[in-house]
């Protein structure tokens, strides 16, 4: 004799694929809510080990020109391409341009080398987990990011973390709101959500005022408008936002 599920089998089956899915979409948040905290504790470390380099060394990371005196040279003359194509995750390094900004080395090499070289002075320093090469891995110094190779992955979106110089370019960034900064910047990217989230605990929770901002209205529309004051566009879905954190 054939025998059916009785209703109260197929109800009791209902009730644990919804407990399962539910767990399963809770630990899901868990997970997320997790991964923002750590984004925001990797700003605060990330911004107070700027501050105790440049008053250890009377430099910036990166943009330093004597950091082959304390971790050896690479290569080269210490400071031109050749020294930074040798570097490795070893401590021998080379030497920034000390311009006070950490994105140029030179107007024949990648100009946005001194991002990479941070990285490398920063954990060089113990200011920083993990070992960087100091250096891009695309041909002909064209700018190339591997997380956990020439900069700290995030959890965060999956995204990584970046020393960023932010000046003050309408096409980028907000040219009321940003003069121009060393920044620390979480490349994600994250939602607008997020975004307000970590803004509104390290900052102000506005996306172009103040210590955080985020890109110009029309890169990201991370905010409802392009006004200085506008806020942040919380209805919106998908990621849209990357932040940066000046010094």
């Amino acid at each position: 004799m054939n025998r059916a599920f009785s209703l109260v089998e197929l109800s009791i089956v209902l009730v644990i694929l919804g407990l399962l899915t539910g767990g399963i979409l809770g630990g899901q948040s868990l997970i997320r809510a997790a991964e923002l905290r750590q984004g925001i504790t990797r700003f605060s470390q990330y911004h107070g080990a700027l501050y105790t380099f440049r008053d250890k060394y009377f430099a910036l990371p990166g943009d330093m020109t004597n950091a082959t005196a304390f971790w050896g040279s690479a290569g080269g003359t210490g400071g031109d391409t050749t020294c930074i194509d040798a570097q490795t995750t070893a401590q021998a390094t080379c030497n920034g341009n000390g311009d006070g900004r950490m994105l140029y080395i030179g107007s024949s090499y990648n100009n946005d080398m001194e991002r990479f070289l941070a990285w490398k002075h920063l954990a060089n320093a113990g200011l920083v987990e993990g070992s960087y090469t100091g250096k891009t891995t695309g041909a002909s110094g064209t700018y190339e990011v591997i997380p956990g190779t020439n900069v700290p992955p995030a959890k965060v979106a999956n995204g990584h973390f970046d020393l960023n110089y932010a000046w003050p370019n309408p096409a980028v960034f907000n040219p009321v709101s940003r003069t121009d900064n060393n920044a620390i910047a979480l490349y994600g990217p994250v939602s607008t959500q997020e975004a307000w989230n970590i803004d509104t605990k390290l900052d102000d929770g506005s996306p172009f005022r103040g210590q955080m901002f985020t890109l110009n209205f029309t890169i990201g529309p991370c905010a409802i408008s392009a006004d200085a004051d506008a806020a942040f566009n919380l209805t919106a879905t998908g990621g849209l936002c990357h932040l940066f954190y000046v010094m």
